[in-house]
């Protein structure tokens, strides 16, 4: 199966990152976050990826071009016009990067794509990650019987907490989970069908295609319950550092529930 990956916005809450990359090449422990998205689904055997691009898209389209160069130790023979790659950390990724347009809606660089379809596919942000399974996912996806499935969390609340008790502050929680209830998660699973929903390039594809899939019931709903968290904004990009860091290990990365 193929994932689609949205990668063309404009990033303006993240503009001290995004005036010089589009924001999924923003780095997040030394890597873009698309390739954090990407390494998501590749843990579960995904590898063939259709990026969106938009906004500085060349940009996406050099950092895959050099891809090789920046993973690998190689030896250049300039004199025989030579190159020889010594050890090759590269991944076995099919990568098509597909110009969508840079005031295309999210609607619209769907339909854009269409033509590189061929069938049931996955579909996400190209900001956004999380533990996600998505072998359960599919599985819930093939169960539902629905043309789109959308992956619901419970984002962690923007400030912390206390718990009283008469009149005294007895306990306090950082970031509790589910203030604002579920929300979309982006991680789809969709059918071709849904490319019969979308009218052009000004469609938002959470607006009027997603409430009608929702009318039609159309729409199921996958519950992720564990490690989730965008990148909208340079204190969302701050935190996901911090926790790279501070785990030593990419906790979106991590698979055990």
């Amino acid at each position: 199966m193929k994932a689609v990956i949205l990668a063309g916005g404009l990033g303006t809450r993240l503009s001290e990152e995004t005036s010089r990359v589009p924001k999924p090449m923003v780095e997040i422990a030394g890597k873009p976050i698309l390739w954090h998205v990407m390494k998501i689904y590749s843990y579960y055997g995904v590898s063939d990826f259709i990026i969106c691009c938009g906004y500085k898209g060349y940009t996406i389209k050099e950092y895959f071009s050099n891809f090789l160069l920046r993973n690998s130790d190689i030896t250049f023979n300039l004199k025989e016009n030579k190159m020889e790659v010594h050890s090759n950390n590269s991944e076995n990724w099919r990568v098509t990067l597909v110009d969508t347009g840079e005031t295309t809606m999210t609607g619209g660089r769907i339909q854009r794509i269409k033509k590189y379809i061929d069938g049931t596919f996955f579909l996400t942000y190209g900001d956004g990650v999380g533990n996600i399974d998505i072998n359960k996912l599919l599985d819930h996806h093939k169960e539902s019987k629905k043309i789109s499935t959308m992956t619901v969390v419970k984002p962690q609340g923007r400030f912390g907490s206390v718990s009283l008790d008469n009149g005294s502050v007895t306990k306090f929680v950082e970031k509790p989970i589910g203030e604002s209830g579920w929300i979309n998660g982006g991680f789809f699973v969709l059918e071709p069908e849904i490319f019969s929903y979308i009218n052009n390039d000004m469609t938002i594809w959470e607006r009027e295609p997603l409430e009608k899939l929702a009318d039609k019931n159309e729409l199921s709903a996958y519950k992720h319950e564990l490690f989730w968290q965008p990148m909208d904004t340079l204190r969302d990009m701050n935190y996901l550092n911090d926790l790279a860091q501070s785990k030593k290990i990419f906790p979106w990365h991590d698979f055990k529930d």
